[in-house]
């Protein structure tokens, strides 16, 4: 599409806009950046304050009818009169702008309107020319932002992490979609990205699925269905697990000798199982190698059909003893150590004072037998991953219901004088998915939810016959709505709240998207005057913001929230700003509109992990 100069530069002078070197200034990337530019200089001869003091402080608005930016008079923190009194001050000795209207003075704060024809054609065609990538800003990812030979930031992201021999179910789900969001938003902002899938493969539990498989296992149901066969010998001998427990409390209630049962029953068996893994025992390993193999060749089924991908499918088991070794022998040089029952723990309350050491607790950090625990791996690994990625972020996306552990992790991690590797890393939380359970056997298997809002989209979609008979390949799109419904519900609300799982809820989604395209290279963007029209370019120009603030959040529904807008504001624009029927030159100019909001919806669905759909 033709512009009305050809270089920034030359668009910001015509403008009446002087280049300044603000931090985390971008105008080429992102228009609204122009418009903070301008706004600070602007201030700055009507306040006596540096540019480069107020830029930062222009915020966007919540909603459009308080305008575009908006200025918070009381942050500039100017001694004398009140921030009222200097907000109308202020704007009466604004000077006419090229860009926007006469400020507003809303008591302490001054908000600003962008003049819509300057918008207009700063905004669509800047989409136009970058469709596929509009939005992202690539140099937030380097190490220096003026020097891109200096490389680009690396952050390793932890996410999904199923455990072995139990079913990927909507639980993993959430760390899943917000791993895979995350993944994506730091990719946009030209991070380097390792998505890290660390499998739950270790433990006394897989020598209590050995002990199971050895009684019910049959190797062609593993070899069909792997992780539906290891979960329902889980489940099967978690079940002779805790009746077992039972019998020894009800025993050893009754005076009766229970030492047959715990010496030789399967909890100990379990142990002395795992102790032989650990021990490198070669029957013990091929089958845990087998188990582990079969259930990733079926997880990674599952992440095809989520759009995910891992660059690394790295385990507790893939820690090294040596690594482990080492995390001991810090912690044991530092004092923190000590002897309990014969293990080895750290009591945080001697080392943290006040309440946090309370909070924290005792770490278990080897068992009487020697084997290792699920904290100490962890550490183990982290120190590995920081030597083999020399990462500048490690982002551990996990459920709050392991905060202690996460917690205790970063604790130790600071514990041992690496306070620059604990400044690295970071635990984003996410509430639980309530009403399941792994252990009796009551969980919904993500697969059969994701069968089940794949054939109620696939119904919904027959009820209207007309669109239903232009749709190519119905059944993959009623399964790409599917997968859709069930990812939205998820991302709806803050990740930090717990939410009940409801497929009905799931199945109720509905969506209609698509805009046609033509050739628009010569539109006329002045056609574009309604008010309608305005606030989809309003709220266009808003997505490179979106993204940025998203990147301070790391909230899915920032984004989601965001493309509720959009679509709701062009939804209800179709009646106003017709195509078809309109004059040809207000066609073409409409399709250009329609054509950038498109854009901009496929990259944030995309940035969400959603897929598009062409009808």
């Amino acid at each position: 599409m033709a512009t009305d100069d050809g270089s920034l530069q030359a668009q910001l002078r015509k403008l009446h806009v002087q280049q300044t070197d603000f931090q985390g200034c971008y105008p080429h990337l992102n228009p609204v950046d122009v418009y903070r530019i301008h706004l600070a200089n602007a201030l700055s001869d009507v306040t006596g304050v540096e540019p480069k003091t107020i830029y930062p402080l222009i915020q966007r608005t919540a909603t459009l009818d308080k305008g575009d930016l908006l200025l918070p008079v009381p942050a500039l923190k100017i001694k004398g009169d009140q921030p009222d009194v200097l907000a109308v001050r202020w704007v009466d000795q604004f000077p006419e702008s090229p860009l926007v209207t006469k400020p507003v003075v809303d008591g302490p704060f001054i908000r600003f309107y962008f003049k819509p024809a300057v918008l207009v054609k700063q905004v669509i065609p800047s989409v136009l020319q970058n469709r596929s990538k509009w939005g992202n800003n690539p140099m937030l990812g380097l190490k220096d932002a003026n020097d891109a030979s200096q490389g680009q930031k690396r952050v390793v992201i932890e996410f999904s992490s199923p455990n072995i021999a139990k079913p990927f179910h909507q639980g993993h789900l959430r760390s899943t979609i917000i791993g895979g969001f995350l993944a994506n938003l730091y990719e946009g902002a030209g991070w380097d990205v390792v998505r890290l899938n660390y499998l739950g493969d270790w433990g006394k539990q897989y020598g209590l699925l050995a002990l199971g498989f050895k009684m019910f296992g049959d190797d062609k149901s593993l070899e069909e269905d792997p992780i539906h066969h290891l979960y329902q010998i889980y489940v099967k001998i978690n079940q002779m697990l805790a009746d077992e427990r039972k019998e020894i409390e009800r025993l050893e209630t009754a005076g009766e000798d229970a030492s047959n049962l715990r010496n030789e029953g399967l909890d100990e068996q379990a142990r002395q199982y795992f102790k032989a893994m650990c021990d490198n025992d070669s029957e013990a390993i091929k089958m845990w190698k087998k188990f582990r193999e079969l259930s990733i060749q079926r997880y990674k089924k599952s992440y095809t059909r989520l759009n995910m991908h891992f660059d690394e499918y790295a385990g507790e088991s893939l820690v090294k003893e040596e690594s482990m070794k080492n995390v001991e022998k810090q912690l044991e040089k530092k004092g923190l150590t000590e002897e309990s029952q014969g293990a080895m723990i750290v009591d945080f309350s001697k080392h943290v004072p006040g309440k946090s050491g309370k909070a924290l607790g005792k770490a278990l950090i080897r068992k009487k037998d020697g084997t290792s625990l699920y904290l100490t791996r962890d550490i183990g690994a982290l120190f590995e991953r920081n030597e083999h990625y020399k990462f500048d972020q490690m982002v551990y996306v996990v459920a709050t219901d392991q905060e202690l552990h996460l917690k205790q992790l970063f604790k130790v991690v600071e514990l041992t004088d690496n306070e620059d590797l604990r400044s690295r890393i970071t635990h984003v939380r996410f509430g639980l998915v309530l009403g399941m359970s792994t252990r009796r056997g009551t969980v919904v298997f993500l697969d059969d939810v994701l069968r089940d809002v794949g054939e109620k989209m696939h119904e919904v979609m027959k009820k209207n016959e007309a669109k239903y008979a232009r749709v190519s390949d119905p059944e993959k799109t009623a399964d790409i709505l599917g997968i859709s419904s069930v990812m939205v519900q998820d991302m709806s609300g803050n990740r930090i709240n717990n939410y009940h799982f409801n497929i009905d809820t799931m199945t109720s989604f509905e969506g209609d998207t698509g805009v046609p395209v033509s050739e628009i290279e010569s539109a006329d963007l002045n056609l574009l005057a309604e008010p309608h029209a305005i606030n989809i370019v309003r709220l266009v120009a808003q997505f490179p913001d979106t993204i940025q603030n998203t990147l301070k959040t790391l909230e899915p529904t920032t984004v989601l929230t965001y493309l509720f807008r959009l679509t709701h504001a062009i939804n209800s624009s179709y009646d106003v700003l017709q195509v078809v029927g309109s004059e040809r030159e207000l066609m073409k100019a409409r399709l250009a509109l329609y054509d950038a909001a498109r854009s901009v919806i496929n990259n944030g669905m995309r940035l969400l992990g959603l897929t598009p759909v062409d009808r």
